[in-house]
């Protein structure tokens, strides 16, 4: 085996996660010119076409699939060697990848990024922000740190943060268009709706003595990002459905108010989930007892 084995199968994954040679070059921080090279050198090596290119797009022939299933693997199985080697050690080494939602990614886990670092500077991180989950073994992402309900039963998970969901509106707003009493009431005011990856529309789920019930709202606005939605609302637009997160200091200064308390909703808990508790590396566990310590500070503060 040749000693750069690794970057190899590295840069032949990232190929077929990205679905073209330009993202993988710029992955690698290199020309896409060098990218088609360097997968002319590994096809030639191995005397075998590994992709289909045409202008817009690539596949894997039977070949390649063949290769990205075993370099996967033997990628993976490298990783946890050199784990198991360097797990006594306090200082942490290699490569972790980090998915959270683009909001909260970017104010909350990005700057626990920088202090995790600071801790390990030996470490290195990329942290990728998506709005929707992404697949942790298709992705090569080590964890993934999200609000709800998780996107697939058979991954392991750990709570960070407990986070109910409030109805909420400004108090101008209420003083204008009155304080609903029933969840009938709804459908009568403006609501802001906050569109969430595949959710139906306008769709509002509550539970309340074990009942559930299911209001189809309306709305002039809405937006896929939290932080929209969260403005307009106190801007006075509507009703809206935040997560006692994002409502606290609102709440406290009175600029939003909590209607209809006693109807239940799905919560937004935060996890943190990973594929394989028996695999993971020493730096992920590392940093997910990071987290669980930050995040437990700031529910006590």
């Amino acid at each position: 085996m040749k000693n750069d084995l690794a970057s190899e199968l590295e840069f032949f994954i990232l190929i077929a996660r990205h679905g073209n040679l330009s993202a993988a070059a710029r992955a690698l921080d290199i020309t896409p010119p060098a990218a088609t090279k360097r997968l002319a050198q590994l096809e030639a090596r191995l005397g075998a076409r590994l992709i289909n290119r045409t202008t817009r797009s690539i596949s894997l022939t039977n070949e390649g699939e063949t290769y990205l299933s075993h370099a996967t693997r033997i990628l993976q199985q490298l990783r946890e060697m050199e784990d198991a080697v360097s797990s006594s050690k306090t200082d942490l080494r290699g490569l972790l990848r980090v998915n959270a939602t683009l909001g909260f990614g970017r104010t909350t886990i990005a700057p626990l990024v920088s202090e995790f670092v600071k801790r390990h500077p030996h470490l290195a991180m990329q942290v990728e922000l998506t709005d929707k989950p992404v697949d942790l073994v298709e992705s090569g992402v080590d964890m993934a740190i999200r609000f709800g309900e998780l996107p697939d039963q058979r991954l392991n998970a750990r709570c960070l943060m407990t986070n109910r969901r409030f109805l909420c509106a400004s108090p101008r707003y209420l003083e204008q268009h009155g304080t609903p009493t029933t969840l009938a009431d709804l459908a009568q005011h403006r609501c802001i709706i906050h569109r969430q990856n595949d959710e139906a529309y306008g769709i509002w789920r509550f539970t309340r003595d074990q009942q559930n019930e299911v209001m189809k709202v309306q709305g002039a606005l809405s937006s896929n990002d939290g932080d929209i939605v969260l403005g307009w609302a106190l801007d006075g637009h509507g009703i809206l459905i935040r997560s006692e997160w994002d409502l606290a200091k609102y709440l406290e200064s009175g600029r939003l108010k909590v209607i209809l308390p006693e109807f239940n909703l799905p919560s937004a808990d935060l996890f943190v989930y990973y594929a394989n508790r028996r695999n993971q590396s020493a730096r992920a566990r590392a940093f997910i007892d990071f987290l669980v310590e930050c995040f437990s500070k700031k529910v006590s503060d």
